[in-house]
């Protein structure tokens, strides 16, 4: 490979120019020549901003692939069309980073590791709640072995009113679902690693529709069109480990509760427990008495995976990300591993509409 990693972006929205480009300009060993979006001007704003010199401007993400001076792709569109470029990316020789999540249905997560693992080309996943401060000290303990069996995870995506109104956010079709699979995600994500268990056996959900369709409402980003909210406000889920363990899931863009809690997890083990209140807590029992250790962060760095200083999460994914390829290495976020996420999500929505538990892996 090229001194400078060539980079192609595949959506140049919201979090393409908020998250991918700009944390990627901000790598030396980094070369951003490629935009494509379905709207010529969004690409070429971004290709004004971000790009390096004559970078290409496409509407067909077919076309951007056909460019084989390209190492890396990143896939920036709506949930509906990730399996689709990610295929046709990895099979035009490209390394993917797909934005989370993996897909809107398990069977499309397949097909983009299947692709992986049949070109030998690298597949990452868009989590980048990993990387953040707390996430990585509270994963160092779980690897020191601090929590002990870890038996009970809670993972959280709890928002009172934050209905994203742009984009295709409302959108069943192109999204697949609502909270759960937009920021439900980020937490289960976040609380299968902490466990580092990868093995569900059967899910039970509740998905729900209770108050999209409120005029008026107060909301973060404003009133959404109740014509136009197709897809849950909150979602609830209990999943069953082939080693006894549990986890719960909980998720909402709309809910009357006072208890705020975005892509957080809570850890009980045989050891210890800790949960990412006020920072992160963590408690457990010594010499006979109950203890309780508060750990806080204050905006500050957390030196981990080579960290840099003043890195945001978005920023040590980016560059980890670059950097696995670079030196032939696996990613921090394997799609493996998203690829569980996608299976849960899915028997969440599927047990809501049948009303009945979904087994898995058998």
């Amino acid at each position: 490979m090229a001194e400078k990693v060539r980079v192609g972006i595949i959506g140049t929205g919201g979090i393409g120019m908020s998250k991918h480009l700009p944390s990627l300009s901000k790598l030396p060993q980094v070369e951003i020549t490629a935009f494509c979006d379905l709207v010529e001007e969004k690409a070429r704003q971004a290709a004004q901003t971000f790009g390096a010199a004559n970078s290409g401007v496409y509407t067909d993400y077919r076309k951007l692939l056909e460019d084989r001076s390209i190492d890396v792709v990143h896939v920036c569109t709506p949930n509906s069309s990730h399996a689709e470029i990610t295929v046709a990316a990895l099979e035009a020789g490209k390394h993917v980073m797909c934005e989370k999540p993996m897909a809107i249905s398990s069977a499309d997560a397949r097909l983009m590791l299947q692709a992986s693992k049949r070109t030998g080309k690298k597949l990452s996943i868009g989590y980048q709640n990993r990387f953040r401060p707390d996430s990585l000290v509270l994963k160092s303990l779980c690897e020191q072995g601090e929590f002990g069996d870890i038996y009970l995870g809670k993972a959280f995506a709890l928002r009172r009113r934050g209905v994203p109104t742009w984009g295709v956010f409302l959108d069943k079709e192109l999204q697949g679902g609502g909270p759960l699979i937009d920021i439900g995600t980020h937490a289960l994500d976040l609380t299968l690693w902490m466990m580092d268990n990868y093995k569900p056996v059967s899910v039970t959900g509740s998905v729900l529709h209770k108050l999209g369709n409120t005029k008026n409402a107060a909301n973060t980003w404003g009133p959404w069109d109740p014509d136009k909210f197709k897809v849950e406000d909150s979602a609830f889920g209990f999943i069953k480990m082939e080693n006894g363990a549990v986890i719960t899931l909980e998720a909402s863009w709309a809910l009357n509760s006072l208890e705020i809690r975005e892509a957080k997890t809570l850890l009980c083990g045989t050891l210890g427990g800790a949960d990412m209140e006020e920072g992160l807590r963590i408690n457990g029992e010594r010499l006979s008495r109950l203890y309780e250790t508060k750990i806080k962060f204050d905006g500050d760095a957390v030196v981990f995976y080579s960290g840099k200083k003043d890195e945001t999460p978005a920023d040590m994914e980016a560059r980890l990300w670059i950097e696995c390829i670079q030196n032939d290495t696996e990613p921090v976020v394997k799609a493996e591993q998203a690829l569980v996420v996608s299976e849960i999500l899915e028997a969440v929505y599927q047990s809501a509409e049948t009303g009945k538990t979904v087994y898995l892996n058998q």
